[in-house]
């Protein structure tokens, strides 16, 4: 396989991957160590975000093919990229703590849902609940009117019986 197949291969990869993957953050990983690396590797693997480096030039490339030409400012220096596989927020969660603990990256810009975000815009996405989060309030907030009819119709029960044992007690006595 030539050099420009491998490249066009790897534009096609970018592109679907900014075109599937609900979320993209684009970061400057100057700085980390491989121990960093390996151990930021792993929770990207845990939390199904698909991390990787790529050239610029093959990044810009796969950017103007699908209209997303306000990466393309952002395509100065190293560039990795998180893409979130099934939940958007948590490439954004995991950078955010990585960068706040070792103060060596830096965020460039980000995609989500086919549209592009600022630095400011990565950080409130950060700052949202996970997707297992907002299931589990969802659950709750179901669950919770289920759980009061039952507190209703036990305390209703509950006092039946009550006025039952003192009639009851009444006439034992």
């Amino acid at each position: 396989m030539s050099a420009r197949e491998q490249k066009e291969q790897v534009v096609a990869e970018i592109k679907k991957k900014l075109s599937n993957y609900s979320s993209a953050i684009l970061i400057d990983y100057r700085g980390l160590t491989v121990a960093e690396a390996t151990q930021m590797r792993t929770d990207f693997r845990n939390n199904d975000v698909d991390y990787k480096v790529y050239k610029n030039t093959l990044i810009e490339l796969a950017a103007r093919d699908l209209g997303l030409e306000e990466l393309i400012p952002h395509l100065e220096g190293p560039t990795a990229i998180a893409f979130g596989v099934k939940d958007p927020v948590a490439p954004a969660k995991i950078l955010t703590e990585n960068i706040r603990k070792l103060k060596k990256m830096e965020f460039k810009t980000g995609v989500v849902d086919g549209k592009v975000i600022d630095v400011q815009g990565i950080k409130v996405l950060a700052e949202l609940p996970s997707r297992e989060e907002l299931i589990a309030k969802m659950l709750g907030s179901m669950s919770a009117p289920i759980s009061g009819l039952v507190n209703v119709l036990g305390g209703t029960v509950r006092s039946l019986l009550y006025t039952l044992n003192a009639i009851k007690e009444t006439k034992e006595a």
